[in-house]
């Protein structure tokens, strides 16, 4: 695939899935996504030889396999059902691409990224409206 021969060419990928987008990339469904969210990541990280985040409810980040035989996984402690706001995954995709430019590696990036996009939904101020414009105002702070 293009994924991987990036990945012969020393460049990574970083893949943002919600569970549908895994489902479709794993030619199978939601339920078995979500099911096994730890396996459906390490299977999306392993299968494009990228750093994978499935995003959700303690959203999941692996790594490519390098050494081992199974990728490790982060569960990101933080984020509620304010992410679920259209937008929002782009600013999350947004955020990973900033950390990664300012030198973290991609998986470490997206493990940071991912909990600060949850901190903020989390610790919002309930007399801001939320909205994934302002939620990206809000990191870039």
């Amino acid at each position: 695939t293009l994924l991987k021969e990036r990945r012969q060419r020393d460049l990574h990928t970083v893949l943002t899935p919600h569970p549908l987008e895994a489902a479709r990339l794993l030619k199978t469904n939601t339920a078995q996504i979500q099911a096994q969210r730890l396996r459906a990541t390490r299977q999306l990280a392993q299968c494009f030889d990228c750093t994978a985040l499935l995003k959700g409810s303690g959203t999941v980040i692996a790594g490519p396999q390098g050494d081992s035989d199974a990728p490790p996984c982060w569960i990101n402690p933080t984020g509620n059902a304010r992410l679920s706001t259209g937008g929002t995954g782009d600013v999350l995709a947004g955020l990973i691409a900033a950390l990664w430019a300012q030198g973290l590696e991609p998986t470490q990036a997206a493990a940071l990224a991912a909990w600060r996009h949850g901190f903020a939904a989390d610790h919002w101020p309930a007399r801001i409206p939320f909205s994934a414009s302002a939620l990206a105002q809000r990191l870039g702070a």
